[in-house]
């Protein structure tokens, strides 16, 4: 019998006055999905439903070398982003401008939830999307939405907004990862990012 993970998906926002999208999904059923704000308010949703796994949208490690994110002279690129540039998957590099405030956030929260013992990976949800073949967020939310159906996730509703569909999304990425079903691209102590295999689209 196949086991049903608990995932918690995050679409992390560079700041605690922004939306960010948090979303519970076991067994391809969306349980709970909703639009936080504090760190405070994500620790709430993570005690509240103790998850195998956690699966966040944030650049959770700088790249090799770089101590701050302001060193201008530093590496702009982990191994992992190298990897997307050579698959071209777009993103933004985490030094870009408003790219800084997300990567220390998101940093500052893995460290955090792995000190309470909780499982972290990094995603991308753009990238997970790109690779089963459905449209990214800004090409239209009904048409993501109409997406993850088709990827077989229940719970979805008309009212979920960006962030929260891209936190579904990441959700989904964490769940495939423990049922052994995704890629890790890189290496977790210098950084990597967890996409779908190919297979699944």
């Amino acid at each position: 019998m196949k086991k049903k993970f608990k995932v918690i998906g995050i679409d992390l926002a560079g700041s605690p006055k922004r939306k960010t999208g948090i979303c519970l999904l076991t067994d391809n059923i969306i349980l709970s999905c909703k639009i936080v704000y504090t760190d405070d308010e994500i620790f709430e949703f993570v005690k509240n439903y103790s998850p195998d796994l956690i699966a966040i949208d944030a650049p959770l490690n700088l790249p090799p070398g770089r101590k701050t994110l302001e060193d201008r002279n530093g590496e702009h690129f982990r191994p992992c982003d190298r990897e997307l540039l050579k698959r071209g998957i777009r993103f933004f590099p985490i030094t870009l401008g408003p790219m800084r405030s997300l990567t220390k956030r998101g940093i500052a929260l893995k460290t955090k939830l792995k000190r309470r013992k909780h499982i972290v990976i990094e995603i991308y949800p753009g990238a997970a999307q790109d690779i089963w073949k459905i449209p990214r967020k800004q090409h239209g939310l009904e048409k993501l939405r109409k997406g993850l159906k088709k990827l077989g996730i229940k719970g979805l509703n008309n009212k979920m907004n960006g962030d929260e569909l891209d936190a579904v999304s990441g959700a989904v990425v964490g769940q495939l990862y423990l049922q052994r079903k995704a890629e890790v691209i890189g290496n977790f102590r210098k950084g990597a990012i967890v996409l779908p295999l190919n297979e699944q689209t």
